[in-house]
């Protein structure tokens, strides 16, 4: 018999792991989340997340505790921060700077790209996770896993005292990073380029006033001691980041970089030889220096059985363009709602089988943008590398389409799929699969808050009749759909929602919990009811 039962078990609490766990209890069930390190590292990794993260995030009531806490002395709250700076050496004065700023998402998004560093991120989402009754637990590693028909039953030790214990879920999400023991144990392929550059990654404490100058940036790309090397601010005064590329595969092991030859080679970075300074610990236990693979790659499938992969332990993406973090955020919130309808008994198993083909199609296509984004980096918008579309930075992040069977195409459209595994931003208009528009409903508020625990069905200002329709699918069904009317107690121009959806004005829009639109009707109304209740029983694998 195992220790203990779970609906569901979180494996790693970083960026997916934590945001599952925040979802998943905000949806209304209480996973266990487990984590092998004793707390969160010391280390900001991601140095923001982009705004259709924000919007995520905004669902739970933590828009405001991101924006405040990038404020608390962490040099992301810079406006500079989005400056790169390449040189030889940080002493160099001839260095050149190249701004990566995203630019404004106004009209957009109702929200911002926000530069928080991802260990103060993970803080807020813990946080978060325990305030909606997630069990959160660090310091425990899983070490087995047995998949069964009813469930899978893991087998966890205490770090610090040895001890062993098993719990039984119904399912797993294995967010245990790109070197995942769930992905290892299961003996799941990967596939793509593989990993590119091996890093260490170390924080640093120096007085580098003299050398800055006063200059401000987010990175430095330096050429010495070796090409690939960079600094980073991490507090804002005298703490930096430092990374440096190193050679597994020739033998090189991180034993093999004691604290003094570190700070020498951190000299040479700078500029200074000689420096002064010192190691800061990532780790409780006092580790200085962490290896970091740099790769691009994605299991080839993100569903076994019941384990579900998220983030890096599904993917991993090159940092260009800032996606890597964000895309496993949105894994998570991509997965919850699913998972919890199927645990409650709202949807059926199949349901789930829609996380792997959405979000593995969506993490192939940023994959193949993030190593292609140099062309923006330059100051191309859109262009052709290797053959290959490069997408402007908006379009990847907000215009990326579903299909799979949780999205219906137009049944009466007359504008065909084309095909594209993205929309540009200004041409997105509900298409079945998109992410829902954003539209201001007042100060500070927008149609993207309409969406969050149920499915939404919204209607231009002639379909009052579907209201109709959707007591007749919540009896149906046994479901909470929620319901607005344009124009009546949803405060937005009725010709202007019905122009930015795609509809007539008695036609209306069913969007999903993750406030992606799963199905439209573009004209007439359906006050039996039929059509809608088709439609959800088939987006939510009922029989």
């Amino acid at each position: 018999m195992p220790d203990e039962r779970t609906e569901v078990l979180i494996v790693g609490a970083g960026l997916a792991g934590l945001t599952a766990a925040v979802f998943l209890a905000w949806h209304g069930l209480r996973p266990v989340l487990v984590e092998r390190h004793p707390q969160e590292l010391i280390h900001p990794r991601a140095r923001g997340i982009n705004a259709r993260s924000v919007e995520v995030f905004r669902q739970v009531g933590l828009e405001e505790r991101l924006f405040a806490a990038r404020g608390e002395g962490i040099v992301a709250s810079d406006p500079d921060s989005s400056r790169m700076l390449i040189a030889g050496t940080l002493a160099d004065r001839d260095a050149d700077f190249v701004d990566l700023a995203p630019g404004s998402a106004e009209g957009v998004s109702p929200t911002e790209w926000c530069p928080i560093d991802q260990d103060r991120l993970e803080v807020i989402l813990r946080d978060r996770a325990r305030e909606l009754g997630a069990d959160v637990r660090y310091g425990v590693a899983l070490t087995g896993l047995t998949e069964h028909p009813q469930g899978v039953t893991a087998q966890l030790r205490e770090v610090a005292s040895g001890a062993e214990s098993t719990v039984e879920a119904r399912y797993v999400v294995a967010a245990d990073g790109q070197k995942s023991t769930v992905r290892r144990l299961l003996d799941l392929p990967v596939q793509g380029p593989g990993v590119l550059l091996n890093t260490l990654s170390m924080v640093i404490e120096a007085d580098l006033d003299r050398v800055v100058a006063g200059r401000r940036f987010g990175f430095a790309y330096l050429g010495s001691p070796r090409q690939g090397t960079v600094i980073f601010p991490h507090d804002g005064k005298d703490r930096w980041c430092f990374g440096l590329p190193f050679e597994p595969d020739e033998g090189e092991t991180v034993a093999d970089y004691p604290a003094e030859r570190c700070l020498e080679l951190f000299g040479e970075a700078v500029g200074v030889p000689g420096l002064t300074g010192r190691l800061i610990p990532q780790l409780p236990d006092g580790t200085t220096v962490l290896p970091f693979a740099i790769g691009a790659y994605c299991a080839e499938r993100f569903v076994h059985g019941r384990v579900l992969l998220a983030g890096d332990a599904a993917r991993i993406v090159p940092p260009t363009g800032a996606f890597g973090g964000s895309t496993g955020i949105q894994d998570a919130h991509n997965l919850a709602w699913k998972l919890a309808a199927v645990v409650k008994g709202e949807a059926g198993p199949g349901l789930l089988a829609t996380y792997d083909a959405e979000r593995r199609a969506v993490s192939e296509f940023t994959m193949e943008q993030a190593m292609a984004q140099m062309v923006w980096r330059t100051g191309t918008a859109s262009g052709e590398v290797d053959g290959m579309r490069v997408w402007d930075w908006w379009s990847v992040i907000l215009g990326y389409r579903y299909r799979s069977t949780a999205v219906i195409p137009d049944p009466d459209g007359d504008e065909p799929d084309d095909g594209l595994p993205a929309v540009e931003t200004g041409k997105l208009s509900a298409q079945p699969g998109t992410r829902a528009p954003h539209l201001t409903t007042g100060p500070g508020a927008s149609t993207l808050d309409l969406y969050g625990r149920n499915f939404a069905l919204v209607a231009g200002r002639d379909g009052a009749s579907w209201s109709a329709a959707v007591v007749r699918a919540c009896d149906e069904l046994g479901l909470d759909l929620d319901f607005h009317l344009a124009g009546f107690d949803l405060d937005v121009p009725p010709a202007q929602w019905a122009e930015r959806h795609g509809v007539q004005d008695d036609g209306a829009v069913l969007v999903r919990p993750d406030g992606f639109v799963a199905w439209r009707s573009r004209k007439g109304a359906d006050p039996e009811g039929n059509r809608l209740i088709s439609a959800l029983s088939w987006v939510l694998a009922r029989p």
